[in-house]
Order: structure tokens, then C-alpha cells, then sequence
């Protein structure tokens, strides 16, 4: 039967050759008091109390609370950091924007007073041009009021 447990009583050598072995088993009859060792049904589970059910509900919801408190805690702290990473780069660009800035003030000005230099320069110049072109007049009228204007000096 399924249930009985069969003994080894006998074990006699057949045949031996070279492919294997063959061997005579002869089992014992089971004793009719014998239990399998391998019961065919699981061990039967102890009642649980509504008390004991409720309490493991209770439990699996304070769990599934504190992971999902979790899981919200880590969100909230990965926001904040996004927004200091974006503070941080909103600054470094203000930063760079306003020193940019000031630099392109720098050279415009030193553009400004180069220019200024320069055309002060040009007039001066000019000027004593014009002052040297009013001395050769000047002599030129004072040495030969009578002379041809058309004349050049080379």
C-alpha cells in the first residue's frame, strides 16, 4: 500500500559482468503498526484566531505605511536637491552674465577714451597744420604782395 514502509530483508547478487551488476531485492512484509517517513498529507496547521489574522493585517499595513512614508521622503529630498542644483546654476549664470557684462563695459570705455586719444591727436594735429599753413601765407604775402598767386614753391 502507499502507506506502508517496505524493508530491505534480502539483497543477493544475480549476475556481475563487465556492462554492470544485477541484483536480487526481496523486501519484508510491513509491520501493520509501521508509519511511512514520508507522510503523504502536511502536518496539519493550528487554527488561527481572528485576533492573530487582524494583528498580521495590522502589521502589513504599518509596513506598507512606513515604505511608502519612505519612498516619499526620498522623492521630497531628491526635489530639493534638484532645486539647489538649479539655484546653484541659476547663480553661476547670473554670475557670468554680470562679470561678461562688466567686461564688455571695460573695453567699450577703454574703447571710448582710445578713440577720444586718438581724434584729440588728429586735431591737434590738424591744427598745426593749419597753423603752419597760416605762417606760409602770412610770409608769402609779406615777402611778394606782387607776385603771381599762381606760382608754387618746390
Amino acid at each position: 500500500t502507499a502507506s506502508s514502509c517496505w524493508k530491505i530483508n534480502n539483497v543477493k547478487e544475480l549476475d556481475k559482468r563487465a556492462s554492470g551488476q544485477a541484483f536480487e531485492v526481496i523486501l519484508a512484509t510491513p509491520a501493520p503498526d509501521a508509519k511511512g517517513e514520508f507522510p503523504l498529507s502536511p502536518p496539519k496547521k493550528k487554527d488561527v484566531s481572528l485576533e492573530e489574522i487582524q494583528r498580521k493585517l495590522d502589521a502589513a499595513e504599518e509596513r506598507r505605511k512606513n515604505h511608502e512614508a519612505e519612498v516619499l521622503k526620498h522623492l521630497a529630498e531628491k526635489r530639493e536637491h534638484e532645486k539647489e542644483v538649479q539655484q546653484k546654476a541659476m547663480e553661476e549664470n547670473n554670475n557670468f552674465s554680470k562679470m561678461a557684462e562688466e567686461k564688455l563695459n571695460q573695453k567699450m570705455e577703454a574703447n571710448k577714451e582710445n578713440r577720444t586719444a586718438i581724434m584729440a591727436a588728429m586735431n591737434e594735429k590738424f591744427k598745426e597744420k593749419d597753423k603752419k599753413l597760416e605762417e606760409v601765407r602770412k610770409n608769402k604775402e609779406t615777402k611778394d604782395p606782387n607776385s603771381e598767386e599762381g606760382t608754387s614753391e618746390n
